[in-house]
């Protein structure tokens, strides 16, 4: 690439994912933010928006309201295209009148939450095609995705948790209650039932008795084929937001956690992204030195699992105790209005227009191995 030409970025938006709705809001946050300086001056960018049905469309004129709102897919400029695994090609094909043309990119954006986006599987297809790309990679991206094996190998490096069960779906099936009589041995109710692959607490239950643990369990199975139970903590949830690459990790950096007040009994989707009742606050109401245990704990976690790029890092605080517990890390956080990510980065001075080009620039100057 020319060194004086701008870097061309394909935005990817939307996806087959229960929050389909919630990624073309972030995208279109993003998008402004490409079309304003220091972005516009860096970039042009080229909209990828994937339907619910899995079909995907190149959309050289939207604008962040159509994005947002959904109807970008009757948009007349929008034509079939694909993104060639062939790195000869290192770019999209556009598919109009019965001919292709090459799009050649630079840095895929893959703003897409939960599964088919955030789950390693389209990060695949930017590896084989050896284009760069914002984010983690393929394995950190699908153990963050998955519950069960995230947790695994936070017991394994040592990063503190709360205790857990993880059941398939045929043991389920085949063996029930033999499976429910070991949840409650171990945790004891109240007990978290939730889809060990699903983003922004879809799916997730509370239990109190064995018998809406049964019911919880049908809600995860809907979502997923593996169920992971979780102990309740008595605690304060806090988040924070971490960034860089593992390859340079001097300058990897955790901000200061926030906390979010839900309007709900805990965070659920809604309360992220529909009734607007949560509020945020940042720092989060702890002691300075709980919020640099926190902190260093965060950046652990993000080092153990393997992220790069960017993750938002959830953590619970016990009441009490005062133990420093890792709940997940999410490694495609929301970018909407209200969400947690942009406002912790905003919070150290970084604000969003700026997070956007250091993000495209993590990705383009992130070592790659041997293939």
């Amino acid at each position: 690439m020319n060194k004086q030409s701008k870097q061309r970025v394909a935005l990817f938006f939307g996806g087959v994912s229960s929050e389909h709705e919630v990624s073309c809001v972030s995208a279109s946050t993003w998008l402004r933010a490409l079309q304003k300086s220091p972005c516009a001056d860096k970039y042009d960018v080229i909209c990828v928006g994937i339907t619910k049905n899995g079909r995907w469309l190149a959309c050289p004129t939207l604008t962040p309201d159509a994005m947002a709102d959904g109807s970008w897919e009757k948009s007349p400029d929008c034509v079939p295209c694909l993104l060639s695994p062939d790195r000869k090609d290192h770019g999209l094909w556009l598919l109009k009148d019965g001919k292709a043309e090459l799009l050649p990119l630079d840095i895929c954006a893959p703003v897409l939450h939960g599964k088919n986006g955030e789950d390693g599987t389209i990060q695949g297809l930017f590896e084989l095609a050896r284009i760069p790309y914002v984010g983690c990679g393929v394995l950190a991206s699908a153990v963050c995705m998955d519950k069960a094996v995230a947790n695994a190998l936070m017991d394994a490096a040592g990063v503190p948790h709360c205790k857990w069960v993880a059941a398939s779906r045929a043991d389920l099936e085949l063996n029930g209650p033999v499976v429910l009589d070991a949840v409650e041995a171990k945790l004891g109710y109240p007990i978290f039932v939730k889809p060990a692959n699903a983003g922004s607490s879809v799916g997730i239950t509370k239990a109190t008795d064995r018998a809406l643990l049964q019911k919880a369990v049908l809600v995860a199975l809907n979502e997923d084929d593996k169920v992971v139970f979780e102990e309740f903590i008595d605690g304060q949830e806090v988040e924070c937001a971490a960034i860089g690459n593992p390859d340079d990790p001097a300058h990897i950096e955790t901000t200061r956690p926030g906390e979010i007040l839900a309007g709900a009994e805990f965070y659920t989707y809604e309360d992220k992204y529909k009734n607007g009742v949560s509020q945020t606050v940042i720092p989060a109401h702890l002691s300075e030195e709980k919020l640099d245990e926190v902190r260093a704990e965060a950046r652990r976690a993000y080092l153990a699992l393997g992220c790069a790029g960017l993750s938002r890092c959830d953590f619970f605080v016990e009441r009490g105790t005062g133990r420093v517990l890792c709940n997940e890390l999410n490694t495609l956080p929301g970018f909407t209005a209200i969400s947690m990510y942009p406002k912790l980065m905003e919070s150290i001075g970084v604000g969003f227009d700026e997070l956007i080009d250091k993000l495209l620039q993590l990705a383009v100057h992130r070592r790659k191995g041997a293939y």
